[in-house]
């Protein structure tokens, strides 16, 4: 049933909803809705087909008035509770089914914070804002729509302003990197009671003063051996967390500028394959700002961004920049993983920096990146939108292959009147061109996952097989190919936790009638997917199936 109602979602859908498609180039726009009522700042999908959307506590009163605060008493219309903060959501969470937001509760500011899902599905919050800097909170999501936040009694040892976070190979480990005036890296949860933050050099020596740090929101990604990559400005390196050791410093990224926060350009790790046993990883980094952006932008001048991507393989012995550029200059933009193993670049600007007010121009068509194809081949460029996504926008990849899009706040409040770029608070579905009908014959559908022992979630374990059975109407062939990927958590241009996996197809077979079934191999091991809820999805050329949540673990005894 959920898969059928997810394969309604891809093209439009009754039940009170506010949708409009515009037709375009490559790809469409969907109007969702017309207020969320809170800025999609920061933004998470939940296995429960749920997408969490927050921004910050401190800017007052957001577009979503509660008729009663989170302690239970009473807003009123009277002038002190159309200005108390408290009668307003900062949180919500969006019902993809139905098209529906409610609001959630928030203690602390997380303004500028990061996340992290934990194996059982629960979103782990990590840092924000003055009280919240130092704040964990929990989300786990629920069938029921009664969960709410959580705020965890344990704190981080440093503030967390603009930190990043990755999950572990250890089970449900966490490591926070980074932050506004912070050097450091620390863990959640700790190993033991005195456990404290530790050092890491990398950040000094990549702290650019001038430049209102240009090393914030560093770049994490762990490679498929278990060590971490660091990215901050135009550094890397690869970091040993289990001996506190940086084991790789790797090339600078040639060009001038920078990449991280405020320059705020994007990365992903590519898709790790079976074919090579998952030893293969790369790293793509695209688009920040110039040298001097900031500064420039606070006396009114915007400097073109940065073009330039770059690729480098971190695994092996060999570690070189391959140099792309895209068509226009790009940053305050998110790099999403397709099923298909193509990457969107989606929402940003063309000129300036992060920061409010900081940027002009904004970048209203997305990229489509094809990793595979020659240089000087691998964009195009997709249909336009209408609304500026900029500082403070966020999207994140639905289970029926949408890209759900929200956010813009380029400013210290809700300001709708009077300004370059407003506050904006409309909800958006790009659908890329794979969900045309034309290619309706060629997408597998109807995908169910036989665990063989019973019961409807039981995680699969590591290097275990497992069924997956699917209709096609046309195929299979050779191309046919299966992916998992790990949602993120998307906030100020980067998809934390983001990572796809190529799996390997032990066998496949087919009846007359168009029904397929499939013998897959789940990963080797939590180095190479860390324990936790995925989308698994059956691509027939580059065209992918509605998706279905796959659980990965340590087998159970």
């Amino acid at each position: 049933m959920i898969t059928i109602l997810l394969f309604l979602l891809s093209f439009g859908f009754s039940n009170g909803a506010n949708v409009r498609s515009s037709e375009g180039r490559i790809g469409q726009w969907q109007l969702l809705l017309n207020n969320t009522g809170v800025v999609g700042m920061h933004m998470a999908l939940t296995y429960k087909n749920t997408v969490i959307m927050f921004d910050q506590t401190g800017a007052g009163k957001s577009s979503y008035q509660l008729r009663r605060r989170f302690n239970g008493s009473r807003c009123t219309t009277s002038n002190h509770d159309l200005m108390d903060s408290t009668c307003y959501a900062h949180s919500v969470e969006y019902d993809i089914s139905t098209n529906k937001v409610r609001p959630l509760r928030l203690d602390t500011d997380p303004w500028c914070s990061s996340g992290s899902f934990l194996s059982n599905g629960t979103l782990l919050q990590t840092g924000g804002y003055e009280r919240g800097a130092k704040r964990i909170r929990l989300y786990r999501p629920c069938g029921n729509h009664q969960c709410d936040w959580i705020q965890s009694k344990k704190s981080l040892s440093d503030e967390r302003w603009y930190a990043s976070s990755q999950i572990l190979p250890e089970h449900d480990r966490v490591v926070v990197v980074g932050g506004r005036r912070v050097f450091t890296y620390e863990f959640v949860p700790k190993t033991s009671p005195g456990e404290k933050s530790f050092e890491l050099p990398f950040l000094h020596h990549t702290n650019d003063r001038n430049a209102g740090g240009n090393n914030l929101y560093p770049f994490l990604h762990l490679s498929s051996d278990g060590n971490l990559f660091v990215f901050a400005n135009r550094d890397s390196i690869l970091l040993n967390l289990r001996r506190n050791k940086v084991i790789k410093t790797f090339p600078r990224i040639p060009g001038q500028g920078s990449r991280n926060y405020p320059s705020s350009g994007s990365s992903v790790l590519l898709p790790l394959d079976h074919r090579d046993n998952f030893t293969k990883a790369e790293v793509m980094v695209c688009g920040g700002s110039s040298t001097g952006a900031l500064k420039a932008a606070g006396g009114g001048r915007f400097l073109q961004g940065l073009r330039s991507c770059g690729r480098m393989v971190i695994s092996g012995n060999k570690h070189k920049w391959d140099m792309d550029y895209m068509p226009q200059p790009r940053l305050l933009h998110d790099m999403l993983i397709l099923p298909n193993g193509k990457i969107l670049i989606i929402n940003g600007a063309k000129q300036g920096c992060a920061g409010y007010d900081n940027a002009r121009n904004a970048s209203l068509e997305p990229y489509l990146y094809s990793p595979k194809k020659k240089l000087g081949k691998r964009f195009t460029v997709l249909k336009s939108t209408k609304i500026a996504r900029m500082y403070h926008s966020s999207a994140t990849l639905l289970p029926d292959g949408r890209v759900l899009v929200a956010g813009g706040n380029p400013h210290g409040r809700y300001t709708f009147n009077n300004v370059a770029y407003p506050t904006e608070l409309r909800l958006q579905a790009f659908v890329p061109y794979y969900m045309e009908r034309r290619y309706h014959n060629l997408r597998p559908s109807n995908l169910t996952i036989e665990y063989g022992h019973g019961g409807e979630s039981h995680a699969i374990g590591y290097g275990n097989e497992f069924r997956v059975r699917f209709w096609l109407g046309k195929g299979p062939s050779n191309e046919v190919g299966f992916s998992a990927y790990a949602p993120p958590f998307t906030t100020h241009s980067f998809a934390m936790n983001q990572r796809m996996l190529k799996l390997r197809c032990k066998s496949l077979g087919r009846s007359g009638d168009g029904w397929v079934v499939a013998v897959l191999e789940a990963p080797p091991s939590p180095h190479v997917a860390p324990s936790g809820y995925y989308l698994l999805t059956v691509v027939n050329g580059a065209i992918p199936s509605v998706s279905l949540w796959v659980q990965f673990a340590h087998a159970l005894a």
